[in-house]
């Protein structure tokens, strides 16, 4: 297992903090709120996402405006990462026919998918600071370059984890059906 997996699953109260963010959200406890829950969690995050892609066209186009022309195939780049993300998001069917089907889920596997959504929250966060460090470096014509490094590494950590939570659906639907 990857390093970013077992740091997923293993951290602790996700739970508590994916219900403290999302208005509404009542878990994955209910069978039949399930799909619902997934769906919410996603439609909330992308929500944010799309918030911050247009926060990043701003800064871009100010970076654009003022000169920056020569790094518009890198802005242009990381927003195509960050676009990729939210497009997984919105268009990732609702839930996994065998796993929300299924009647008995341990807490095992309901811990580690919520610590997956958890995270989800948590990169909309981490792009937004990347966002505001973007938008202080062209601002202040400070180190661009770095804050635009740190735009991308937070959506390419973003679409990886996203990646691993589909494949660890995709596991508990094929060992709850088998």
């Amino acid at each position: 297992m990857s390093d970013l997996y077992e740091q997923i699953v293993n951290e602790r109260a996700s739970f508590e903090r994916l219900i403290a963010r999302i208005p509404g959200f009542r878990g994955y406890l209910d069978n039949k709120a399930r799909r619902d829950a997934d769906r919410q969690v996603r439609d909330y995050v992308a929500s944010l996402i799309h918030q911050q892609i247009q926060r990043y066209v701003r800064v871009e186009n100010a970076l654009l405006n003022s000169g920056g022309f020569s790094m518009m195939p890198r802005t242009s780049s990381i927003k195509a990462k960050i676009q990729r993300y939210h497009d997984r998001l919105k268009a990732a069917a609702p839930g996994y026919s065998g796993f929300f089907a299924a009647i008995k889920i341990g807490d095992q596997e309901m811990e580690s998918l919520y610590a997956f959504d958890e995270l989800q929250v948590r990169f909309a966060d981490k792009l937004a600071e990347a966002i505001d460090a973007f938008e202080q470096a062209v601002t202040a014509k400070g180190d661009v370059e770095g804050a635009l490094a740190g735009v991308e590494s937070i959506a390419d950590e973003a679409n990886d984890a996203f990646s691993k939570r589909e494949d660890t659906i995709t596991a508990l639907d094929h060992s709850l059906q088998g």
